[in-house]
């Protein structure tokens, strides 16, 4: 296991090798924790990742000679990885787990072993399907509470600034900013439930049902017109015909077979999926309503003029940043300029609507 010595270890050389080994500890107990909190497949996996960590520690172990009397700690994105495995155990963990796996230290190291360098290459896909899998779980509904949430910061904040702009009062910019909240969030909820209410009864009018396969029984076809409606519904020709078969076979014997009843091309997983349009709705408005609660915070506590846009110009930018970071890190990018992205975003639009509101309000009001 032990990779042979270029030349004679020195003391840099065996605090290096002490710093590997705490790091190799602190992944193997990111990975327990984590399947700590998950079953099946998933557990499995994050089991084995800790198995190779542990060896990679041995390894290290075997170099230093023994476990060292003192050993330095582990770095900060380790422990605080560590800390959100044992608490949380989310698609941010993992996601973050990719993102150290993603800057293994082993390719310049004399003293690590190929096979150490092809595990933390294998780590990184591992740990990224990982994500990968959770981050489709969390796509739509995360997705839909950044876009609410950072449509209420950007447009209410585009809104204050632009009736502020005009040389409007403290007291008219306020009301604005409520009023651009109860609008936008309304009209958010409505949206969605419209749209969701849609796509169910798009999907219902679709789906298939039981009376074509009720009636085999009774009528006098062969196995490939019935077929027929198996291809109508989506499925190859091939696979049609087989299904027709064990349909007519279990009508015939007298026989409903559950395992081969209505074939659903958009059944009630694809329901399931779409979700419930008041709950979308409802969601939709508390999401938009959080956003745009923020840069209508200072006037609300009494602020005015230059100090209540600079408070919520500061207010906004944390809430933008944020919501980026987050999104940089489920995404697997750098978080750092997705915050800065989503800033430069926010704050180029409302900068505009001011603008605007300089160029055509001053003395309107």
């Amino acid at each position: 296991m032990t990779a042979p010595a270029a030349a004679e270890p020195t003391a840099a050389d065996r605090r290096r090798w002490a710093r590997y080994l705490v790091e190799e500890r602190a992944e193997g107990a990111v990975y327990q924790k984590l399947a700590a909190r998950r079953e099946g497949e998933e557990r499995n996996i994050l089991l084995s990742l800790a198995e190779a960590e542990r060896r990679h520690e041995q390894h290290w172990l075997d170099l230093l000679g023994g476990e060292p009397k003192r050993l330095p700690r582990a770095g900060v994105r380790s422990r605080l990885l560590g800390w959100m495995a044992g608490r949380f155990g989310s698609i941010f963990v993992l996601a973050l787990a990719q993102s150290a796996e993603a800057r293994s230290p082993y390719d310049a190291e004399q003293y690590a072993t190929p096979a150490m360098r092809a595990d933390e290459k294998v780590h990184y896909e591992v740990v990224r399907g990982l994500a990968a899998r959770g981050r489709r779980r969390l796509s739509g509904s995360f997705r839909a509470a950044v876009f609410g949430a950072n449509d209420g910061l950007v447009s209410n904040l585009a809104l204050v600034l632009g009736i502020g702009a005009t040389g409007a009062s403290s007291g008219f910019v306020l009301f604005s900013g409520i009023a651009g909240l109860l609008a936008g969030a309304l009209s958010m909820g409505a949206g969605e439930f419209v749209s969701v209410r849609s796509q169910r009864e798009l999907l219902a009018a679709t789906e298939a049902n039981d009376d074509a396969v009720a009636a085999v029984g009774d009528l006098d076809i062969d196995e490939n017109e019935l077929a027929l409606v198996y291809r109508a519904r989506g499925m190859e020709q091939e696979e049609a015909l087989e299904r027709a078969r064990l349909i007519v076979a279990a009508a015939q014997a007298g026989v409903r077979r559950a395992a081969t009843g209505p074939v659903r091309t958009h059944g009630g997983e694809d329901h399931d999926i779409v979700g419930s349009d008041w709950t979308a709705a409802i969601s939709s408005f508390l999401l938009f309503a959080s956003g745009a609660i923020i840069p209508v915070l200072p006037w609300i506590f009494g602020l005015q003029g230059t100090a209540a846009v600079v408070l919520a110009l500061i207010l906004v930018g944390i809430a933008l940043l944020t919501t980026g970071a987050m999104v940089g890190i489920l995404s697997g990018g750098p978080p750092l300029r997705r915050a800065l992205r989503q800033l430069a975003i926010g704050f180029g639009a409302a900068a505009v609507t001011y603008l605007l509101g300089l160029l055509f309000g001053v003395g309107a009001v």
